[in-house]
């Protein structure tokens, strides 16, 4: 019993949780954040100097989308308040494991950094030689790890995507609700659909179904909470994230009830009758609206597609992404108001 409470003593001096949240939650919601600032970013730049005819923009983000796994590793090392010295050397991890890893590197970089960060945590500033011995053990137990186990885990994960998008393919109905609805209860879930997204590369025509999705949720919360959040809410959750009714969500669940018959409705309609797809960057599948990031990605895929984009094409786009999520939502939640399902002050936004 001594022993065990030591041990766990240490555990909590070295700040080490070991939890599903913060594993699950905010580590895969910071590795999103890395994704976004290395990857995705660097396509948007690499897209617009293509199209722009502007070189710089293109070798800009090639620069940045070349450090995509070492902004992983790190941004999950800061979500586990990792020490100066462990942050700094999951550079090295981050890369080891996005490299081995392959189209699946996301997720082999989520598990490699983890195990790499909380290690270095444990030895970090208990030497006085720490100046060496904590980036030897986080790079060490990082690049080990992935040398190891890297590969199988992408592609684990890439095998999953495939089999998503297969059946996407086959079943475009089916699995145009189910894609759409999970990855937009996903992107409302405290934790990053847009990581999932990426980790598994989800593009194609389940990836036209996860954008869907998280238009569903974002769009439509931000037009059925316009009567309590006016445009400030509009904005926020239209262009930032519907996880802002996560609080309201616990209190009265009905309300995302709305958002989630969109979402099961717009899935198919995206998959079926205008075969949209995302052949962008995987994270953007999971980006919706925020930011305009779904769309670009859209875009990005036709661009890279070297195909001529057809009117239809668009139109497809817009009432996917905007049109029909806002007035979907729009329409269940007057149903929903006038059964007594959704309440005033129901969807208002705290702060």
């Amino acid at each position: 019993m001594e022993t065990k409470e030591t041990q766990n003593s240490f555990l909590k001096r070295k700040n080490v949780i070991i939890s599903a949240r913060r594993y699950g939650v905010d580590a895969l919601g910071a590795m999103a954040q890395g994704l976004f600032a290395s990857l995705l970013i660097g396509t948007i730049l690499d897209t617009l100097g293509v199209q722009l005819g502007v070189e710089w923009l293109v070798t800009i983000g090639g620069f940045a989308k070349a450090v995509s796994g070492p902004a992983m590793a790190i941004s999950i090392g800061f979500a586990l308040q990792a020490p100066p010295l462990v942050l700094f050397s999951l550079a090295a991890v981050g890369w080891a494991a996005n490299s081995l890893g392959g189209a699946g590197g996301p997720l082999a970089v989520l598990a490699v950094a983890l195990v790499a960060s909380e290690l270095g945590k444990l030895v970090s500033k208990e030497t006085p030689v720490d100046i060496l011995v904590t980036p030897l053990v986080t790079i060490l137990s990082g690049a080990g790890l992935a040398l190891l186990i890297a590969a199988p885990i992408g592609a684990a994960a890439l095998a999953l995507g495939q089999l998503i998008m297969w059946a996407t393919e086959l079943q475009p109905f089916l699995m145009g609700i189910l894609v759409s609805v999970l990855v937009g209860v996903f992107l409302t879930l405290p934790i990053s659909s847009a990581a999932i997204c990426a980790a598994l590369s989800l593009t194609g025509l389940a990836g036209g179904a996860a954008v869907a999705g998280c238009c569903a949720n974002m769009v439509g919360f931000a037009v059925l909470s316009f009567r309590e959040n006016r445009w400030g809410g509009l904005v926020s959750q239209g262009l930032g994230t519907s996880m802002l009714q996560m609080g309201n969500i616990v209190k009265n669940p009905r309300i995302w009830l709305p958002a989630i018959l969109t979402s099961a409705i717009t899935g198919p309609i995206a998959t079926c009758v205008f075969r949209l797809e995302m052949n962008g960057p995987p994270i953007s599948s999971g980006m919706g609206t925020c930011g305009l990031v779904g769309q670009i990605g859209v875009y990005t895929g036709w661009v890279d597609s070297g195909a001529a984009i057809a009117p239809l094409d668009w139109l497809g786009l817009i009432l996917i992404s905007f049109v029909l999520p806002g007035v979907l939502c729009w329409l269940w939640g007057r149903l929903f108001r006038r059964i007594g399902w959704i309440r005033e002050g129901d969807l208002t936004l705290n702060g």
